[in-house]
């Protein structure tokens, strides 16, 4: 075949995906701290670019109803569906539009967040920083003394209870190996071999609690050593290793639950951030579900016009028209990013509120099984863009907080070709089947199925064995030994 040149012309599609639109998907995936912290660096980058004050009362959204914030808690809410169906096209999640709003470019005011047809309960932007910044920032946590590390008060203790300078050196070693839970994670006989001495000499700097409560006898050490014995309550092989009777095996059991098991946490840990939620839902007196977002977590940025029109007369060189452009269009881009993204949040989470209405009214039993595709269908937006709204992001209710993930449950078939139910539902009825367990009754996995099947649930003995241990739930025969022996708390 003769290989020739040849010129042709062909047609093809091709998905470019702009700065800007990779940043508003990356926005729609941020927790309510990363989105703080990327927009507190978007501040200190554009000049253009300033915080909104606090006081400034939300714009309302032109013709826009009430109803379109709240999620009936009954079935029957079709008209509700096409209400929102029948809205603006850009919230459904397609990436906001970079055009500047021409208006606010001719009279020199701020370009705002336009709420377009954001449901009633949406609040502009959240607070950020109220009032007048000063040039210098006191943090307070700046001023509150470290707390000292497991590691730092391990040597602080090597060096005020030894004196030998050899079993110093040994402690100091040790130290070097315990993981931040408090055990040692090393091997005595390496450490043994690499400080050139024997194991009974470090064993010597060892400290455990039972040393300090004056409690490790050879019966203790042999206990300690057979902890799986302890775990499997056989009561028998542990009287025989430890050479005791009943009565003195259950003192030193005992003894062993009054310890810590973790003492290492007690020291250097990190303050827990509680979880803020990223979306409120309310009952409202006519028995539906009001759903709003939190205001707090949405940072409030404006562009400020007026600063762009004082430096754009003066700019001269190429250059600087350049960059100012450019800081005019990212920034534009961030305002209209985060309110898509606050837009996508909320009818998310709306529609999440009406398919799992039966959950907010009467409880995680009736939970149903609900995929990302289902949300996707009914609100028009792709799979993937609601699977990164309900990344990371909570709703607060009546019932507690729970991450918008948590309603995605997997469906498990109904008996004699009944409703499916959903896999959280369904692990909830196993714990409350074996909560309601008698004093000498213990349900076994193939019990739990009969009683599952009796409720109208056709799930097989595995998955209940495995919903049970993924929950910690014992098997039937530990259950059986924990209330049978004495040394059940």
């Amino acid at each position: 075949m003769a290989l020739t040149q040849r010129l042709q012309i062909r047609q093809s599609q091709a998905l470019v995906m702009t700065p800007q639109l990779m940043q508003a998907i990356k926005l729609l995936a941020l927790t309510n701290l990363d989105l703080a912290a990327y927009v507190e660096a978007e501040l200190e980058r554009n000049p253009l670019l300033e915080r909104g004050a606090d006081n400034e009362p939300a714009e309302p959204a032109p013709g826009v109803s009430s109803g379109e914030a709240t999620s009936r808690s009954s079935d029957d809410d079709s008209d509700r569906r096409a209400g929102e169906h029948s809205g603006d096209g850009a919230a459904g999640g397609e990436p906001p539009d970079d055009r500047l709003d021409e208006a606010s470019l001719d009279d020199g005011a701020p370009v705002r967040p336009r709420l377009g047809d954001m449901p009633a309960g949406y609040s502009e932007w959240g607070a950020a920083a109220s009032g007048p910044r000063n040039d210098v920032e006191y943090n307070l946590e700046a001023f509150v003394s470290a707390e000292p590390t497991l590691a730092e008060w391990l040597r602080e203790q090597v060096t005020l209870a030894i004196t030998d300078p050899a079993q110093r050196m040994v402690g100091y070693y040790l130290v070097d190996l315990v993981d931040e839970s408090g055990y040692l994670a090393g091997d005595l006989a390496a450490a043994a071999e690499k400080l050139g001495t024997g194991i009974a000499e470090i064993e010597a700097v060892l400290a455990i609690q039972l040393k300090e409560r004056n409690r490790y006898d050879p019966a203790m050490a042999a206990l300690i050593g057979r902890l799986d014995l302890v775990a499997r309550r056989d009561l028998a092989a542990l009287k025989k290793i430890c050479g005791v009777g009943d009565e003195d095996l259950a003192e030193m059991i005992a003894e062993i639950r009054q310890l810590n098991p973790k003492p290492g946490l007690a020291f250097g840990s990190a303050v827990i951030q509680p979880i803020v939620p990223d979306v409120f839902v309310r009952a409202t007196p006519d028995g539906a579900w009001l759903v709003e977002l939190n205001s707090d977590t949405l940072p409030k940025v404006l562009v400020n016009q007026t600063y762009y029109a004082t430096v754009s007369a003066t700019a001269r060189r190429d250059a600087e028209k350049s960059y100012l452009a450019e800081c005019l269009q990212n920034a534009t881009w961030l305002v209209r990013a985060l309110d898509q993204r606050a837009r996508t949040i909320l009818k998310v989470a709306n529609e999440i509120v009406r398919q799992q209405d039966a959950f907010f009214a009467r409880g995680v039993e009736h939970l149903r099984p609900l995929n990302l595709k289902t949300v996707a269908e009914a609100i028009g937006m792709h799979e993937s863009t609601v699977s990164r709204v309900t990344a990371n992001k909570y709703m607060a209710t009546s019932r507690g907080i729970f991450e918008l993930k948590y309603f995605f449950t997997s469906a498990i078939a109904g008996a004699h070709g009944g409703e499916t139910h959903s896999a959280e539902a369904v692990r909830h009825r196993i714990r409350q089947l074996i909560d309601a367990e008698g004093a000498s009754e213990f349900l076994s996995d193939d019990t739990i199925v009969e009683k599952l099947r009796e409720a109208g649930i056709d799930i097989a003995r595995r998955t209940v064995a495995k919903y049970r241990e993924a929950m910690r739930i014992p098997s039937s025969v530990q259950r059986r030994r924990e209330k049978q022996t004495a040394i059940v708390n």
